[in-house]
């Protein structure tokens, strides 16, 4: 790879995050304005590069572009809550369980949908990668909070809400992704699986592998449930400690 074109993308991910993270936390409040050449100055970035950070952060709705007045920060109600950075942003930030909780009540409503749409319409693929994702849990269960488990664990709700055969549910998948790496990202999963929730996985698996959509609905909801209440058990934890 080319050292220049690593090193500008590295600087390009460094200038969105920053400004990413600041607007998320309210350090540049709504309302305010920036100007591309002073923010370039200060990361030492092109001008052309700062255009595109521009462009990426008014593609999620968080800055508008104002002719000759500058970059304008917008308020929260014309972010795109499902741009996958800035749930990032989000779980970085102050109101990192605010969001969580109202990711898991999303979850608690598309996920069973799409495992009750996944037993009636799955292809023998799909079934065959929930499978495989479950068995990935199973055998790095011993080691919950780490990446491999992480990435089983994503790919079994990715190819969950895949199976639904509904594209709408099915680009939910990264936004459910994120949910869950965030969990792992701030310490907020067991270094062991909880055996309940293991097991409530291995039922939507079996259960759709079945054709019961009555059963996997039950079960992913649980699933949820089960999540939402571990989250808050660790933020209980964490306050007490």
């Amino acid at each position: 790879m080319d050292p220049t074109v690593s090193g500008s993308s590295a600087l390009h991910e460094r200038i969105l995050d920053s400004l990413g993270a600041d607007i998320v936390a309210g350090r540049l409040a709504p309302g305010t304005r920036l100007l591309t050449a002073d923010v370039a100055d200060r990361f030492g970035a092109s001008r052309s590069a700062m255009r595109e950070v521009v462009r990426v952060l008014e593609s999620m709705g968080l800055v508008e572009v104002r002719r000759r007045a500058g970059v304008e920060i917008l308020p929260v109600e014309r972010w795109n809550p499902y741009a996958t950075r800035l749930i990032r942003w989000r779980l970085d930030g102050p109101d990192r369980l605010d969001t969580l909780r109202s990711l898991s009540q999303l979850r608690s409503a598309i996920e069973p949908l799409a495992a009750r749409l996944a037993a009636t319409g799955a292809t023998a693929a799909q079934r065959a990668a929930i499978v495989s994702a479950v068995l990935g849990m199973v055998e790095h269960s011993d080691h919950a909070d780490e990446s491999a488990y992480l990435a089983a664990d994503v790919a079994f709700h990715t190819a969950v809400l895949e199976a639904s055969g509904n594209p709408y549910l099915s680009a939910l998948g990264e936004v459910v992704g994120e949910v869950l790496r965030g969990r792992t990202h701030h310490a907020l999963m067991p270094a062991h699986a909880n055996p309940e929730a293991l097991s409530l996985h291995q039922q939507v698996a079996a259960f759709i592998t079945e054709g019961r959509p009555d059963d996997a609905e039950r079960a992913v909801a649980a699933i949820v449930t089960e999540a939402t209440q571990a989250l808050a058990d660790a933020t209980a934890e964490g306050e007490a400690r």
